[in-house]
C-alpha cells in the first residue's frame, strides 16, 4: 500500500498521496489481486505494508469470521484509520500490529502464522529488502502464499524513480533468495505488476 511511508523515499510517497494518490487507487483491484490468491474461509491472512487497509478489509470479508487478518505497518496513525474504518464496515476479524519489516522478528508475530500473505507497493520503499522478505518467509507456512505487487519501472509513468523501482526480474531473484518459489507473474493495470509465489 502506497500509504506505508519509510525512511528512504518519504518524501516521493508523500507527493503520491496528493498528486497520483488516485491514479494508483483505480490501477489496482484488490479484489482482482485476492482471489488469484484462492484465499479461502477460515484462513490466516497477514497484509504487511497495510497502510489504511485496502487490501486487509476486502480480505477480511473473504476469509469470515473464522478467518482473521492482520494488518502490519510501521505507521500508527495509518492502523488508526484502518481500525476506524473496519468499525464502519462492522469488520471485526482484523488485528493491527504496529511492526518494523525491516528488523528480524520485527513483526512480532510466530513462525508460519499465516497462510497467506500480501505485500504491495512496499518493497521498493525498503532499504534492507533481503531481511524483509525473510521475515516474510518466517512468518508464512511452507506452501503458503505471497503476494507480491510493485510499481513497474518507469521513468515517465507514476511512481517511483527508476533507481527507486524494482523490476519483476530483480523481485523474483529477490522472492528465491528468502526461500519463495514464483508461481504466477502478470500486469495489473498500467503501472505495476504483481508476482505469486509459495513459501518452500
Amino acid at each position: 500500500m502506497f500509504l506505508f511511508i519509510h525512511r528512504r523515499v518519504s518524501n516521493i510517497l508523500i507527493h503520491f498521496c496528493y498528486t497520483v494518490g488516485v491514479t494508483h487507487l483505480e490501477s489496482i483491484d484488490p479484489k482482482m489481486l485476492v482471489q488469484r490468491m484462492k484465499l479461502r474461509e477460515g484462513m490466516s491472512v497477514g497484509d504487511v505494508g497495510s497502510g489504511i487497509g485496502y487490501y486487509a478489509l476486502v480480505v477480511a470479508k473473504i476469509v469470515g469470521d473464522e478467518g482473521h487478518v492482520y494488518a502490519i505497518d510501521i505507521q500508527e496513525d495509518v492502523l488508526h484509520r484502518l481500525r476506524h474504518n473496519a468499525q464502519e464496515q462492522h469488520i471485526q476479524n482484523i488485528e493491527t500490529i504496529w511492526g518494523d519489516i525491516e528488523k528480524p522478528f520485527g513483526t512480532k508475530l510466530r513462525d508460519q502464522v499465516f497462510d497467506a500473505v500480501i505485500f504491495s507497493n512496499t518493497l521498493f520503499q525498503l532499504e534492507d529488502t533481503q531481511t524483509a522478505l525473510k521475515e516474510l518467509k518466517r512468518i508464512t507456512k511452507i506452501g503458503g502464499t505471497l503476494l507480491l505487487v510493485e510499481w513497474t519501472p518507469s521513468d515517465s509513468a507514476p511512481g517511483p524513480s527508476l533507481q527507486d523501482s524494482i523490476s519483476e526480474e530483480t523481485a523474483v531473484a529477490l522472492l528465491k533468495e528468502a526461500g519463495f518459489q514464483t508461481q504466477e507473474q502478470f500486469a495489473v493495470g498500467a503501472y505495476h505488476y504483481a508476482i505469486i509465489a509459495s513459501a518452500v
